[in-house]
């Protein structure tokens, strides 16, 4: 049933879905299925094979409650066939409860002490007689020992009986939530008193829109208003009469007669005290739910493109991470990212070293054929730059190139427990600055070091399901990593840890085996690391890369079990292995049809093909970089109608942000990002890509900066 229902859902066959479930269930990777087992799944991608994954624990999770209910009614024999079928047909969890609702074991309630003193029984008397008084039918239950001394008590508790008739009916829970999810407003008010306190939420003071067409930014955004404690929400509900209709015709209740009457009432109280706010609460949670995923989302897309940022490359490169009073912490590593030297210079204000500071950026630079220099853009960033400028300016022969870089997330990898590991004897801004270096040589190898959610590109991250969020990122890393491969003699743990069949101890062992036998010559040597066994060999051989070894495919993405295969190949071709690997021409005269044989499917040969034509192909873009106005370093400095370069360092589903140089990001708002209508800005941008924007509006006050990307009029 659970294969079934993802085959339809993903639109494949129901086949790829065993095979995919079968290989995950075995322990297999997902970027290891999505790359090496695409003849027993069909080729599904990664994409696809994260949503399996991710509904296959959701389902497997209703079928274990599902279960756990139907044991449970059965054990109370009310377990009738049809209750039976409506619990074996759903597959939403907030259905299921409402089904398991009426039988689940609560504290003594009202309702419940007044069904002990048969109470439920004069509730269907006035349901059926709605022509006699509620009053009279009521006086054989007067019951003093129950709880129910007189007729008022009595009515009382009939009436607590049928609003439990009504919140735990599951059909009506579920028309009403339809009904409400179509008609209700969200409304957003400021709380009185609150207005300058609040100022950055003065949009939502007195706010209202549509309950289903609100964007996840605008939810989360009130949402973290009510938090703060500068908003109140709650559902405007055009037309509650019609509700209550529905209640009524739902428990088929009577119009007419004081019965009636007295039933029309108790229910309209049911609605007013308790059906109108569970169903609020429930509402704003399931479309806080809905946002909070569409943010995490929004995360993951920014987070992937970060990560696949260019890298600059293996060249020594000096890093300055900038302060002012506390001085601009420096350091030179090489093309490996090793630290070689560091230090401490006082060019700004209170010390004012500006000619002493450019002397030993001079030493560093000429000591260490320094090729980039790496500038966080933190305080002091743009004074730091023009400290740069006049050094290269002044020195012809320092052949290295300037550039702003984001520090996010650098001072927290400073004081992790992993760059204490890495730099024992290091200061911990000193560390910051070997990352804000390290960072431009390979974003990926070095930002797997930090937690994702400290680099910053995210949609109110903080708000959302942190295990959800932390879940989600996890994914994207290892996708990442196994998406561009990993060396494995210069890897650090915390990237092997996120190759594909690899763990922490694992990694560590790889490390440490790496530290006392010397460099990999080949992937086969991976066996002799403590506790690698075969499967996890199988699952991370293909990720990861050794160059200049004794087997050259090793330093490609085939992988070893296909080293047969390429040899056939080459054979066939009257060829080396070594003389067919780039040889375009060759290989695109190769048929896959010719090789296919019980060991490899066509989905294998021509994926091998493909990367004997290009082996261990980067799939990152070309490093760029944005040249920033050396006269704009400060808001103070923009005037309207200025173009500028920036690089987009986060993009969200209004917009996308621009760091143009003055320590405070711009908005391109969605409208802005093109001359056509644009439904979805990560279509037209991503994090890292270099832009030219239009200063449209400064707001030095509440420090915004509006940007356009369109063509001007």
């Amino acid at each position: 049933m659970i294969s079934h229902k993802i085959a339809q859902e993903l639109g494949v066959k129901l086949a790829q879905v065993d095979a995919a479930i079968t290989l995950l269930d075995g322990g297999d990777t997902v970027p290891f299925i999505a790359r090496y087992r695409k003849e027993l799944t069909g080729a599904l991608d990664d994409q696809q094979l994260r949503l399996l994954s991710q509904r296959l624990v959701y389902l497997r999770e209703i079928d274990a409650r599902r279960a756990v209910i139907l044991k449970n009614i059965d054990e109370q024999s009310s377990l009738s066939p049809q209750l039976k079928q409506a619990i074996l047909a759903t597959d939403n969890k907030t259905q299921l409860e409402d089904l398991y609702l009426p039988y689940k074991s609560k504290r003594r309630t009202k309702a419940q002490i007044a069904r002990e003193a048969l109470l439920d029984q004069l509730l269907d008397k006035i349901i059926t007689q709605p022509h006699k008084s509620p009053s009279q039918l009521g006086q054989g239950f007067i019951n003093p020992e129950k709880g129910f001394p007189n007729i008022e008590a009595v009515l009382e508790g009939t009436s607590a009986v049928l609003s439990d008739r009504i919140c735990e009916h599951a059909e009506l829970l579920q028309r009403l939530r339809s009904t409400l999810t179509e008609q209700a407003k969200l409304h957003a008010t400021v709380i009185k008193g609150k207005e300058d306190d609040g100022a950055k939420f003065r949009d939502y003071f007195d706010y209202t829109e549509k309950l289903k067409l609100i964007p996840s930014h605008r939810m989360l955004a009130q949402l973290r208003g009510v938090n703060d404690g500068i908003l109140k929400l709650k559902l405007l509900i055009p037309d509650e009469e019609h509700c209550q209709q529905l209640i009524s015709r739902y428990l088929q209740l009577p119009r007419k007669g004081s019965g009636a009457e007295w039933l029309q009432h108790a229910l309209a109280n049911c609605w007013k005290t308790r059906l109108k706010s569970k169903l609020q609460k429930e509402l704003i949670q399931h479309y806080k739910e809905i946002s909070e995923t569409e943010a995490i989302h929004v995360f993951s897309r920014n987070l992937s493109d970060l990560l696949l940022s260019a890298p600059a490359g293996p060249k020594v490169t000096l890093g300055l991470d900038p302060g002012l009073r506390t001085g601009v912490k420096t350091v030179v590593v090489d093309a490996t990212g090793k630290l070689l030297a560091y230090a401490t210079i006082y060019p700004h204000a209170p010390k004012n070293q500006w000619q002493a500071s450019k002397e030993t950026l001079y030493q560093l630079c000429q000591q260490h054929a320094v090729e980039l220099i790496s500038i966080g853009n933190g305080t002091g960033s743009r004074e730091t730059e023009k400290l740069v400028s006049e050094l290269l300016k002044e020195h012809s022969d320092i052949h290295a190139q300037k550039l702003i870089t984001s520090e996010a997330g650098a001072s927290v990898y400073s004081a992790s427990e992993l760059a204490a590991h890495e730099f024992p004897d290091l200061d911990v801004t000193i560390r910051g600055a070997v990352s804000i270096a390290r960072r431009l040589q390979d974003p990926l190898a070095e930002l797997v070091k930090i937690e994702p959610k400290a680099i910053g590109v995210g949609q109110y991250q903080h708000d959302v399901n942190q295990n959800q969020l932390s879940q989600q990122l996890e994914t994207v890393i290892e996708d990442c990593v196994n998406a561009v491969g990993v060396d494995l003699n210069s890897a650090s743990e915390a990237l092997l840890t996120r190759v594909s069949g690899l763990n922490q101890t694992l990694s560590n062992n790889i490390v440490q085996y790496r530290n006392e036998i010397g460099r990999f010559t080949s992937r086969s040597q991976l066996l002799n690391v403590p506790r690698l066994g075969p499967k996890a060999y199988e699952q991370s051989a293909a990720f990861l890369r050794v160059s200049n070894g004794t087997q050259i495919l090793d330093n490609s993405a085939v992988h070893p079990e296909s080293y047969p295969l390429v040899k056939l190949i080459a054979q066939r071709s009257q060829r080396a292995v070594s003389q067919l690997i780039g040889d375009r021409e060759l290989l695109a005269q190769l048929d896959p049809a010719d090789f296919i044989s019980d060991e490899h499917g066509r989905y294998t040969i021509t994926d091998v093909l493909a990367e004997l034509e290009k082996p261990g192909r980067d799939p990152r873009p070309e490093f760029k970089t944005a040249n920033l106005r050396d006269d704009v370093e400060t808001m103070a400095d923009l005037q309207e109608g200025m173009k500028l370069e920036g690089t987009v360092t986060n993009v969200t589903n209004f917009g996308a942000f621009v760091d143009i140089g003055v320590h405070q990001d711009g908005l391109v708002h969605i409208s802005q990002l093109a001359d056509t209508f644009v439904k979805d800005p990560h279509k037209i941008v991503k994090p890292g890509q270099i832009v030219t924007v239009r200063v449209t509006e400064i707001d030095l006050k509440r420090k915004r900066i509006a940007l356009s990307m369109k063509a001007e009029q």
